[in-house]
Parts: structure tokens; C-alpha cells; sequence
């Protein structure tokens, strides 16, 4: 699956990935109102409601992406019914010819570690059956249990051509309480990487591992010497836009290829509509997708022109 995301990278030039993290706030009242209409202000509603707006958004930017990444604790938020709402939004990015990075931050001791990896990436066997269930193409996975945790998700990154990405150094304030803490006189966030290189280095595809890891738009310090520790490894960034990355931000991300990394925005372009920038080119909520669509494009062009005076 790496080969595919490098491939698809390529072929729109947009290092980028779309957040589906939505929270019931962002989506706009006449969606809601025919949710809640057909369902009723129930987690049922609320789950209909955050499908069709995904769905409108999907419609809007798949010709200019490569990838989603759906949050799973946006929907898991409204129990059952919001878990199927995140699988069909999974199916119908994966109907879209998108790639699919499931951001769950799954990681447990071996045995749980497992299930999960099957849950996610793998198949269930069941009688004399086999079942992919939620079926993402990559999954977001926290290294703190150590490779007892990973090793599980990496045989079934072997099994099924699938991806992870790790976390490394996320992007949120607090995260150097403990991932900059000092080993040995190092950083433990680059004892991690080093984790991540060797992990990857038993899972490569064409040029690229299928062991990638999670490093924040928000630290581009760190992200040049995480980027000379990981060279094959696939740099998931979060952080650009609401959390104050710019495409200048990230140009230590990428190889000299210029590949290497994907961008992740979230709410910049999922709740574009909301942006004054956009209200004044015509923008309001019944046509919020149109929005998400100019915050792709913008997004491209930001990136495109950081990494052309690199």
C-alpha cells in the first residue's frame, strides 16, 4: 500500500491528506436538520448527519488528493451508530480509489496488539472464513509498549501489503513532556525513530517502508533530524493549518525526491466554510464543500511553492 500512496502522491502532486475528524459542530444546520428529521436527535441522527457531510466532502476533493484520514474518536464518540458511520466512510473513500489511513493510535501488549491489527488492517477468521472488518489501508499506532505492541501490526503490514504510521513526536503542546525527555543524552523522540528505521527496514516496499511514523508540523526542528534518522520511512505530519504549520514549516519533511512525507489538514479543510477567507468568495454553509475544495487547492499551492524553494 505505500507503493500506492508514493503512486498516487505522483500522480496529483499533493502530498496531502484530508482529516475526516468531524465534530457534530462543524456541520452545518440543514444537514443536521435532515438528519435529525429521518432519525430523530439521537447518536443515530448524529451519525447520519457527520456521514452525509463527509460524504459531500469526499465528492468535493478525491480528484485532488491522495489520501483521507479519519479520526476514529469522532465517531466512536456516538457508540454503534457512529462506528458505522466511520466504516462507510471508509468503503466510499476506498469506492473513490483513495487511500485510507485509519487514525486510531492502537498499541497494547502482544495478544491485544494483534486483534487490533487484524481489526484494522488484517483479516478475521471466523469458521473456514476469512473477513477484513474496518479494512483501512494504513493505521496510526503508539510505540509506548515497545515492539511487543508493533511487531504484531508489522506481520500484517507483511501479510496484506498494508501501512503504519507511528507516533514519534505528535504535534500537541504537551508532547514534549515525555517525548523529549532525555535517554542517555538524547532525545527519546529520536530513540523512537531509530525504533521505527529498524521495524521498517524488515517491511520496505519499492522505496519506501511500510513502517512510517507520525511527526508534528509544529516541531520542524525536530522533523529535519527525524528525517535524516527515518530515510525510508514515510513521514505522516499533522499540525498544518488550525495548529499553525505553513508549508515553509515542512520542506525538512521531504527527501530530495520530494517525497517522503504527506501533510495532514484537518479542520482547516474540512470546516473551511467557517473561514472568513472563503465566506468572502462566496461561501456559506449550504455550499461548505465547495470550500473544502478551495482549501485543498490552496493547501497544494502552499506546499508546492515551500518545496520549489527548498
Amino acid at each position: 500500500m505505500i507503493n500506492k500512496l508514493v503512486d498516487k502522491i505522483k500522480e496529483t502532486n499533493a502530498p496531502i491528506v484530508v482529516g475526516l475528524d468531524p465534530m457534530l459542530s462543524y456541520v452545518p444546520e440543514h444537514i443536521q436538520k435532515a438528519a435529525f428529521a429521518e432519525f430523530g436527535e439521537t447518536p443515530a441522527g448524529a451519525a447520519e448527519a457527520i456521514w452525509q457531510y463527509n460524504k459531500a466532502i469526499v465528492d468535493a476533493t478525491y480528484d485532488l488528493i491522495p489520501a483521507v484520514k479519519p479520526q476514529i474518536a469522532m465517531y466512536e464518540q456516538f457508540g454503534i451508530e457512529g462506528v458505522k458511520a466511520f466504516q462507510k466512510t471508509v468503503d466510499y473513500c476506498h469506492e473513490k480509489n483513495l487511500v485510507v489511513i485509519g487514525d486510531v493510535k492502537r498499541g497494547d501488549i502482544g495478544s491485544t496488539s494483534a486483534a487490533y491489527a487484524t481489526g484494522h488492517l488484517g483479516k478475521v477468521q471466523i469458521g473456514s472464513k476469512s473477513y477484513s472488518t474496518f479494512n483501512e489501508d494504513f493505521a496510526t499506532v503508539n510505540p509506548y509498549l515497545g515492539t511487543d505492541g508493533i511487531k504484531p501490526f508489522v506481520d500484517v503490514c507483511k501479510e496484506e501489503n498494508k501501512g503504519i504510521f507511528i507516533l514519534v513526536k505528535t504535534s500537541n503542546p504537551s508532547s514534549g513532556e515525555f517525548q523529549d525527555r532525555l535517554i542517555d543524552g538524547r532525545p527519546l523522540y529520536e530513540i523512537v525513530g531509530e525504533k521505527v528505521a529498524e521495524w521498517g527496514s524488515e517491511c520496505m516496499g519499492e522505496s519506501y517502508s511500510y513502517v512510517g511514523a507520525v511527526v508534528g508540523a509544529t516541531y520542524p526542528e525536530q522533523g529535519k533530524i527525524l528525517r535524516k534518522i527515518m530515510p525510508k520511512s514515510f513521514i505522516l505530519v499533522p499540525g498544518y493549518g488550525a495548529q499553525g504549520g505553513k508549508g515553509k514549516d515542512l520542506v525538512h519533511f521531504f527527501n530530495e525526491d520530494g517525497l517522503g512525507a504527506i501533510i495532514n489538514s484537518s479542520r482547516g479543510i474540512i470546516a473551511a466554510y467557517k473561514q472568513d477567507k472563503y465566506k468572502e468568495q462566496g461561501i456559506t454553509p449550504e455550499n461548505f464543500a465547495d470550500a473544502s475544495r478551495m482549501a485543498v487547492e490552496d493547501m497544494i499551492a502552499d506546499i508546492a511553492g515551500a518545496l520549489a524553494s527548498k
